[in-house]
């Protein structure tokens, strides 16, 4: 068994496959394994920088992570106690941290809004979770609370927000909303929203001590002791390259697919994989610092994760100028500290930092000065700090790795359409068009993040088939 592609997805779908007594080689282009769970010294020497994911609550919710021994491959999951903040000017902050109670206290006339509308989902975060983690075309085994969830999430985040009179409040959920990578009035966006939040109060909000690709090591090693192997520095240009194998799994995007495939593909399925939508681009920064950040805001000196961008209005301004292929003057940013809890990523004393802003698709613009002014808005004195950093537009994050097209890191948009059927619309949408071929990135359902359970049931549906067939 063939599986193209060593991302979270991948490792997953030879894991999965592994386990079910196949042998699998994993063929990885890059000369690491990882995809975009990488760990890299992108600026200096003893400054280990995660290279696109950073913060890792999927994981920790995933049903999929769930199954592999994390600490016995050495993965320690660090949780800071305040999950995430939204500095806003004149150093207040909404603060998540603890429990739904806790955080709602910091929310005065919006508290008791706050605890309707995440308590419920809180307690039924399992539940909701092991519904949406997965391809959203069965019966769900608790529809009361997946109902629930779903009311709530199918409308906007403008909408969603109209509950609240508190901007700290309605920013709480401007901020895990923009994750979508979507206009703040688009459906869908306030889905992320909810389940980010509930999240951070649910498992938290984790870094993975010394870096992302710790977890991909563990995955690694418990392919390895399935008898399975990863191949590196092997790139696949074409499926008629590869060895003969009973089944092929690929952890790449609709693009990629098409021309792996070449002229194998009949014209209707090319057509419909031609219209997947891939979502706006990002450009990255990462920060080697001779201290602290210096947030006006206390409780964000113990945040893992950080939204920047001020008031809801100023975040879906900027939401919506990306959206039309503007690059926003005043960006909403995320960043991330992983200092606060992991001390081995800085030489003593010093530390990194992790942000980035969304910007139009393939985009050449360097947002270094307009990122930084974002934190120097909420850290005065952030600059002085910085001893070296490191750029990525979102061009550059597409050269790194194919698979973020124009530099998407979710695997597509978050479309309606999309959230229902990717990347075509079909009932199985794991299989392609190809006997024995199967889509196992964050092209297909549930989506991006680092979760594995795209690959997870890619591989399943791989080995129903299989049984079927023998």
């Amino acid at each position: 068994m063939i599986v193209v592609g060593s991302g979270p997805n991948g490792l997953a779908a030879a894991i999965t496959l592994a386990r079910a007594g196949l042998g699998v080689q994993v063929l990885e282009g890059a000369e690491t394994p990882g995809g975009g769970c990488r760990t890299a010294e992108l600026t200096l020497p003893g400054f280990r920088h995660d290279v696109c994911s950073a913060v890792y609550p999927l994981a920790a919710a995933s049903p999929f992570f769930r199954s592999i021994n994390l600490a016995a491959g050495g993965v320690k999951l660090l949780t800071p106690k305040v999950a995430f903040v939204h500095p806003l000017d004149g150093g207040g902050a909404a603060v998540v941290a603890g429990s739904v109670a806790e955080t709602a206290r910091g929310l005065g006339a919006d508290s008791a809004a706050y605890q309707r509308l995440l308590e419920p989902l809180v307690r039924d975060m399992e539940r909701i979770t092991a519904t949406f983690l997965g391809p959203l075309r069965s019966v769900p085994a608790h529809p009361v609370s997946v109902v629930q969830f779903g009311l709530e999430g199918l409308q906007s985040a403008a909408r969603l927000v109209r509950r609240f009179r508190t901007e700290e409040a309605k920013v709480i959920l401007a901020g895990t909303s923009a994750h979508a990578c979507r206009p703040m009035g688009a459906p869908l966006t306030s889905a992320y929203g909810l389940l980010f939040t509930t999240m951070a109060h649910a498992v938290g909000w984790p870094v993975v001590e010394g870096g992302g690709a710790r977890l991909v090591e563990a995955l690694v090693a418990e392919l390895e002791a399935h008898g399975g192997q990863v191949i590196t520095g092997t790139w696949v240009s074409r499926l008629a390259d590869l060895p003969a194998a009973r089944l092929t799994l690929l952890d790449v995007t609709p693009r990629q697919f098409i021309g792996l495939a070449g002229d194998r593909l009949p014209p209707r399925y090319v057509r419909a994989l031609r219209r997947f939508q891939y979502g706006p681009g990002i450009c990255k920064v990462d920060w080697a610092l001779d201290g602290p950040v210096p947030w006006a805001a206390q409780a964000a000196r113990q945040a893992g994760t950080l939204h920047l961008g001020g008031t809801f209005a100023e975040i879906a301004r900027s939401e919506s100028d990306v959206a039309a292929g503007r690059h926003p003057q005043h960006p909403f940013c995320l960043v991330v500290q992983p200092g606060v809890v992991d001390t081995s990523r800085a030489p003593q004393g010093k530390h990194t930092l992790w942000g980035y802003c969304h910007v139009p698709p393939g985009s050449t613009v360097d947002m270094t000065e307009r990122i930084e002014a974002q934190i120097e808005r909420f850290a005065p004195g952030f600059r002085d700090l910085v001893v070296a950093r490191s750029t990525r537009t979102a061009a550059k994050v597409e050269r790194h790795n194919p698979n973020h097209v124009g530099g998407d890191i979710t695997g597509g948009a978050v479309t309606l359409r999309q959230t229902l059927f990717r990347p075509v619309m079909r009932w199985n949408q794991y299989r392609t068009a190809l006997p024995g071929v199967y889509l196992c990135s964050s092209s297909t359902p549930p989506g991006g993040g680092v979760h594995g359970m795209c690959g997870a049931f890619a591989a399943k549906i791989a080995l129903a088939d299989l049984r079927h067939n023998r």
